[in-house]
């Protein structure tokens, strides 16, 4: 078993699914959260962070949460459900756009998991955050490299904020006709870039995004041929 120090830690798949909440529970660290978010690399939308508490046993329905990137759309609304159903506690952040382009992805994100993580009722007494470490969650905490495709915990909280973010793009999608929020999800994919250039960018764009700003120019330029 990986030991748990300050900073990242590595953990690998034959460690177990629920290896480092359950150290952590023995040493009485816990309730032990697993926090991530979706969103971040996307141009437009919103970033949503989600924190998730499991408890000390993995229930069946959960044996293959990982990663939500790597699991199919229908995978990732079962186990999201799943985890509504099983987990001890749950939080869900969103944050628009118009505060992204104000203060930055990187200082929203941080912003998001300090929020989802105090929201989460019992708190938590140990928190396990995916890759980067940080600061202000209100008890002790470690990254871990890769954590969302080896600690059940984070797979978990990447599944809500992925199937919410989701769902909150295919709800946008008809409010901004031509765009294809509901096939990219916003990410930057050429379609999407094309669609800008055609259309300009919409209120849900995040104009801080060096390509949102150069399609907006493009389009800007067309219009006034």
């Amino acid at each position: 078993m990986t030991r748990v120090r300050p900073g990242r830690v590595r953990v690998t798949r034959r460690d177990g699914r629920l290896a480092l909440e359950a150290a952590l529970g023995r040493r009485g660290l816990g309730p032990v959260a697993g926090v991530d978010e979706a969103g971040r690399g996307s141009c437009a939308g919103p970033l949503v962070v989600a924190a998730c508490v499991l408890g000390d046993r993995l229930h069946t329905e959960l044996a293959d949460l990982d990663d939500s990137k790597k699991l199919s759309p229908p995978t990732r609304e079962r186990l999201h459900d799943a985890v509504l159903r099983r987990a001890a506690a749950v939080s869900v952040v969103v944050i628009e756009p118009d505060r992204i382009d104000e203060r930055g992805v990187h200082r929203c994100n941080l912003e998001g998991m300090r929020r989802a993580v105090a929201a989460l009722d019992p708190p938590p007494g140990f928190v396990l955050t995916d890759g980067f470490a940080v600061d202000g969650l209100g008890c002790q905490s470690t990254a871990v490299i890769g954590g969302d495709a080896v600690v059940a915990s984070i797979a978990a909280a990447s599944v809500l904020a992925k199937v919410t973010r989701d769902r909150i793009m295919v709800d946008l999608d008809p409010r901004y006709p031509g765009y294809g929020f509901a096939a990219h999800k916003g990410y930057s994919t050429p379609g999407h870039a094309r669609a800008i250039e055609q259309l300009g960018p919409s209120d849900i764009h995040r104009m801080s995004y060096a390509n949102v700003r150069r399609a907006a120019q493009a389009h800007s330029r067309s219009s006034s041929r």
